[in-house]
């Protein structure tokens, strides 16, 4: 299988490192050669370079988009590169998200692969790394590596694309938005979105992401509460978060009906979208309203119009179907996996005494 653990004498011979500034020439042609999904190269198959979206190309240069918190490893043999790994690290959640994977060679990509991801791995549980994320498409053996290398497969996500040159609704007043009870989300929003969270998402992936009150109480800047696969990949130049009250309130007055996140993007990516809504809830204000808000920015930013794109779970429909009336459409469907170091123990509990 080519996208295994095939050994070959190049991949053992090779070796992991950090990559150095000298290595960016090399670095962009690998992460390049990648993502046009030649033959002879395996990536993580994300919808970054279609034929749609390609202008931006999210991967166009690895370093190029580097971060404080970010990480990155080659795969170096006989002074050739070979393979990179790139990862986003959360500090205050310590999670690492592997945001690309890339290798070259049809024989050994997948054995090159695999040791990149065992050294992140490694160095991961090191540095106290609780929790490993990664998104990929279902091709080239994917999602056997990881799975091989102690990642669960916990999900599957659409990514939804509104192509560029489309035209955006207006910016809604704020009279109209407050009569639709939407507003900027606050930190005291907190317990609020926790609940909504919880009404949309099943209980294992609840336990597996195990968000805490204060991740929801972080919203806006550069916050990515709830996760996506495309939100560590993705650039913004700023993050808004946005709720829509229930028309009823709920039991104490704080119950909200979806959740809205706006990733205004930088030059050379789309805009993003993510919202979080009940089934039972019409999020067809909240898309208008959002991509209205995107209006907004891109008139006062001057920036190129790359189009918005939107991550939907599939556990989280009717929203995919509210996108698509908005022109959306359907790029590419992906897999969610994670590993988690910690041991959960189980809490203390009265039980009955034998006899």
């Amino acid at each position: 299988m080519s996208g295994g653990r095939e050994s070959s004498p190049p991949a053992r011979s090779g070796k992991v490192r950090v990559a150095r500034l000298t290595d960016l020439p090399a670095l962009g042609e690998l992460s390049r050669l990648a993502q046009q999904d030649a033959a002879e190269t395996r990536s993580l198959g994300l919808p970054v370079s279609g034929p749609r979206i390609g202008v931006f190309s999210l991967f166009r240069l690895p370093l190029g988009a580097f971060q404080a918190h970010d990480l990155l490893y080659v795969y170096e043999v006989d002074g050739r590169l070979a393979g990179l790994i790139r990862v986003e690290r959360e500090t205050p959640r310590d999670e690492w998200t592997i945001v690309e994977l890339d290798a070259i060679g049809m024989a050994e990509a997948g054995d090159i692969r695999f040791r990149l991801v065992q050294h992140i791995l490694r160095d991961g549980s090191r540095r106290g790394a609780i929790r490993f994320h990664v998104a990929c498409s279902d091709t080239a053996g994917n999602v056997e590596l990881f799975m091989q290398a102690g990642f669960a497969r916990y999900g599957e996500e659409h990514i939804l694309f509104r192509p560029p040159g489309t035209a955006l609704p207006e910016p809604w007043p704020d009279k109209r938005a407050s009569a639709c009870q939407i507003r900027p989300a606050v930190p005291i929003d907190a317990i609020a979105l926790a609940r909504l969270y919880a009404a949309v998402t099943p209980q294992p992936v609840q336990r597996l992401e195990a968000y805490r009150l204060a991740d929801w109480e972080r919203q806006g800047t550069g916050w990515r509460v709830p996760r996506s696969s495309l939100a560590p990949i993705l650039r913004f130049a700023d993050v808004e978060a946005y709720v829509r009250e229930a028309p009823d309130g709920g039991a104490d007055g704080t119950k909200l009906d979806a959740f809205l996140q706006i990733g205004v993007a930088k030059e050379y990516q789309p805009d993003y979208l993510k919202i979080l809504a009940r089934p039972e809830a019409d999020s067809v204000p909240l898309v208008d309203y959002g991509l209205g808000v995107i209006a907004a920015r891109s008139k006062t930013g001057a920036r190129q119009d790359h189009g918005v794109i939107a991550p939907v779970r599939t556990y989280e429909s009717p929203t995919d179907r509210r996108l698509e009336e908005a022109g959306f459409a359907l790029e590419s469907t992906v897999t969610l996996l994670m590993k988690e170091t910690a041991v959960r123990v189980a809490e203390p509990a009265l039980v009955p005494v034998a006899r």
